[in-house]
C-alpha cells in the first residue's frame, strides 16, 4: 500500500443534576499527507486506507499482539474452510452484525450479510471502478475476468449476473472458488478492500461514494474538510466485541497491554481527529506539546528523540513513551519503463537506470537524511516479510559513481557539448525528469539525487505537486521517475513483488514493467506454499528486477514512534496502518497543554 492543528480538549457536559457527564475519549493523530477519498476500492493511498480501515469490516483480522502477525476471524464465526486442494474458500458469518446508520437505509437497520462481500468482490471487477486492487482478483476467481471483459465491452458491469467463483448459498455463507491453488489469498480477506460494503449506499451516492464510506466497522465519518481534518466517531450499533489477543508468553509488552485492556469493550476511544499537517517541524512540535496522541518522530528529529537508541529525557520527564522498529516497508524510485527518455528494455536504457541506481549514495540516504531512521534495501522484499533472505546482494544497488560512469560512457551518453551534462547516445538533450512532493524532507532527498546525479554528468529537473496530484498522474503513467514507499498489506514477499508483475501495469505496477521472465517466475511462485523453493523463486525475480532496474530499492524505514502517557495500549503493528479500535484514552492524564 503506498503513502504526510492543534485540536480542541474535548471536556464533560453538566447534566441538569450537575452530576458530569463522562468526558468524550477524544484521540488526536496527523497524517503528514492528505487523504484522497474514503471507497476503499478506489483508494490506494496509505492516509484514505487507514480510514477506510477503521470504518469496514473484512471476514478476518490479525491478531493485534501476536507477533509475528497471526490472522484470525473478524466477521467471520472462524477461519475459512479451505477444500478443493486449496482452491475453494468457505466463510460463515456471525449473525447480528450492522451496518451504521445512514439514509440508505431508510431509517431501518441493515444487516451485514454474504451478499455484502460478494458485493465487494465484484466492485474489484468492475470497470468503472478503476481499481488499484483489481489484482487482488485478477486471473484468480473463476468466471471474474469474463465478467470484467464483459463488463469493458458493454461499458456496464451487471452486478445480478452469476460469477461461478462467487456464491452466497444462504444468508451468512460465501464461498470464493480460485482457478488456481493460491496460498497468499487468505490473506485478501483481512484487508478494507474485501470489507462489507452495502449496495444501496453506492447506488445512492453514486460518484460521491468516496465521501459517504458506511460499514460497519468500529467507527464512522463524522466530518469531512478535504486535505485538512477526518473526524470520526464511535459506531453506537458496533456489534458486542471486547478486547482479547494473544503476544507471546515472554512478550512482556505485549502481555502488559492484554492485562491491562482484556475485556474491555470494543471501541474504547468516543472520537478520533485527524489533522493533515505536511511539514516536519510543526508536526513535531504538536507532537512534543501534546497536541497529538502519538505519531510517528520526523527524519530530521529522530537523532534528537531517540539519541543512541532511547528515548530522550526530555521526552521521558513528558511520560512520553518509545518504540522503535524496522517498518515492513520499502521506500523505492520507480522507472516508468514507458516513457521515453528513461523506459524501455533496450541496452543504453537498462544502462542509463543502472548507472542511476549506481550514483545514488545510500549512506547519507541513511545516516544524514534519515539520521540512522532506516536501513538500506537490499532487495525488493523487507524484514519480515516471507521470502525475505538477509544474506542477498546485489552489486546494482550499492553506491559506485565510477561504475556508473564507466556504464554510461559505454551506452553512448556522452557530453557532447562540453557543459558538462551528458547527451542521449543519438546526441539529442538528456533531462531527467524527477517527482516530488514540495515539502521539506522531500527537498533533502532532491537535493541528495542533484548532487549525486550531476556528479556523473546527468542533468535533472524536478517536478513538485502535491502527494495526491503526483499519484493521481502515476496512475495515468505520466511521469518518469518518482520516489515512493509500499507498507505491507500482508506479511509475505509477493505484496512487493507484485508491484513489478506485468498484468497489475496501470494498478499497483506504476513502472509499467513487463517482463515475461519476471511474470513467469510470479506466477509459478504463487502457486507455492512458504518454502525454501519458492524463496528461491523470490530471489530469481529480485536478480531480475536487479538486471533490468525498473525500481531503485532504498531503504526499509526505521519508525521511531512516540506516544503521551494518557493514550493506554499502543502498540504498533506490522501490517495495521491504524489500531484505533484498541486503544484507551485516561483523560486525567491528559492535564494542561505544555
Amino acid at each position: 500500500m503506498r503513502t504526510a492543528l492543534a485540536a480542541a480538549l474535548c471536556t464533560g457536559l453538566l447534566w441538569p443534576c450537575a452530576e458530569a457527564a463522562p468526558a468524550v475519549k477524544t484521540l488526536r493523530h496527523a497524517f503528514l499527507n492528505a487523504e484522497t477519498a474514503f471507497d476503499p476500492h478506489a483508494v490506494s493511498d496509505i492516509y484514505s486506507n487507514a480510514i477506510t480501515d477503521a470504518i469496514f469490516d473484512p471476514l478476518l483480522c490479525y491478531d493485534y499482539l501476536a507477533r509475528p502477525a497471526k490472522l484470525k476471524p473478524n466477521t467471520a464465526a472462524a477461519l475459512p474452510e479451505v477444500t478443493d486442494g486449496g482452491r475453494t474458500f468457505t466463510f460463515r458469518l456471525k449473525p447480528g452484525i450492522y451496518f451504521a446508520d445512514d439514509p440508505a437505509f431508510n431509517g431501518q437497520k441493515r444487516e451485514l450479510t454474504a451478499a455484502d462481500y460478494a458485493y465487494s468482490l465484484r466492485r474489484l471487477y468492475d470497470p468503472a471502478v478503476k481499481s488499484p486492487w483489481l489484482w487482488y482478483v485478477e486471473g484468480k476467481i473463476v468466471g471474474g475476468d469474463e465478467a470484467h471483459a464483459a463488463a469493458k465491452k458493454r461499458g456496464l458491469f451487471d452486478y445480478d449476473a452469476p460469477i461461478a467463483g462467487i456464491e452466497t448459498p444462504d444468508r451468512y455463507t460465501l464461498r470464493v472458488k480460485l482457478k488456481s491453488t493460491d496460498y497468499n489469498f487468505i490473506y485478501v480477506f483481512a484487508t478494507p478492500q474485501l470489507g462489507g460494503m452495502a449496495r444501496e449506499v453506492v447506488e445512492k451516492y453514486g460518484a460521491d461514494i468516496g465521501a459517504h464510506p458506511v460499514g460497519t466497522g468500529p467507527f464512522r465519518l463524522a466530518e469531512w474538510k478535504r486535505s485538512h481534518k477526518i473526524v470520526l466517531e464511535r459506531n453506537a450499533g458496533y456489534r458486542d466485541e471486547v478486547f482479547d489477543a494473544e503476544p507471546a508468553a515472554g512478550d512482556t509488552a505485549g502481555q502488559a497491554i492484554l492485562k491491562m485492556q482484556k475485556g474491555k469493550r470494543l471501541p474504547m476511544i468516543d472520537r478520533i481527529e485527524v489533522n493533515i499537517i505536511e511539514e516536519s517541524q510543526p508536526r513535531w512540535l504538536a507532537l512534543q506539546a501534546g497536541d497529538l496522541d502519538y505519531g510517528n518522530v520526523p527524519t530530521e528529529y529522530a537523532g534528537a528523540a531517540f539519541p543512541g537508541g532511547r528515548l530522550a529525557p526530555f521526552l521521558a520527564r513528558k511520560g512520553m513513551t518509545g518504540q522503535r522498529f524496522v517498518e515492513m516497508d520499502l521506500v523505492y524510485t520507480y522507472f516508468n519503463i514507458d516513457h521515453p527518455v528513461v523506459g524501455g528494455l533496450t541496452p543504453e536504457r537498462i544502462a542509463l537506470r543502472r548507472a542511476v541506481a549506481l550514483a545514488y549514495n545510500y549512506a547519507e540516504d541513511v545516516q544524514v537524511i534519515r539520521n540512522g531512521g532506516a536501513v538500506k534495501a537490499e532487495s525488493a522484499i523487507p524484514p519480515g516479510a516471507a521470502g525475505y533472505d538477509p544474506a542477498f546482494r546485489t552489486a546494482a544497488f550499492q553506491y559506485d559513481p565510477a561504475r556508473a560512469q564507466a556504464l554510461l560512457d559505454m551506452a553512448g551518453y556522452k557530453d557532447v557539448d562540453g557543459d558538462g551534462f551528458r547527451e542521449n547516445p543519438d546526441g539529442s538533450p538528456l533531462t531527467l525528469e524527477m517527482t516530488g512532493e514540495p515539502d521539506s524532507t522531500i527537498k533533502q532527498f532532491n537535493e541528495l539525487w542533484s548532487k549525486n546525479l550531476t556528479a556523473v554528468g546527468l542533468r535533472v529537473r524536478f517536478n513538485l505537486a502535491k502527494w495526491q496530484e503526483n499519484n493521481k498522474q502515476a496512475k495515468a503513467g505520466k511521469l518518469a521517475i518518482w520516489q515512493l514507499a509500499w507498507s505491507a498489506d500482508y506479511p509475505d514477499g509477493e505484496n512487493f513483488l507484485q508491484n513489478l508483475y506485468g498484468p497489475n501495469a496501470g494498478q499497483s505496477n506504476f513502472a509499467n514493467f513487463r517482463l515475461p521472465a519476471f511474470d513467469a517466475l510470479y506466477d509459478k511462485a504463487r502457486g507455492m506454499p512458504a518454502s525454501p523453493e519458492r524463496d528461491k523463486l523470490y530471489a530469481e525475480m529480485n536478480r531480475l528486477i536487479a538486471v533490468y532496474v525498473p525500481w531503485i530499492p532504498q531503504t526499509h524505514r526505521q519508525r521511531s514512534e512516540v506516544s503521551h502517557p494518557w493514550l493506554v495500549g499502543y502498540r504498533k503493528h506490522p501490517l495495521y496502518t491504524q489500531v484505533w479500535k484498541y486503544l484507551d484514552i485516561d483523560e486525567s492524564k491528559r492535564g494542561p497543554r505544555s
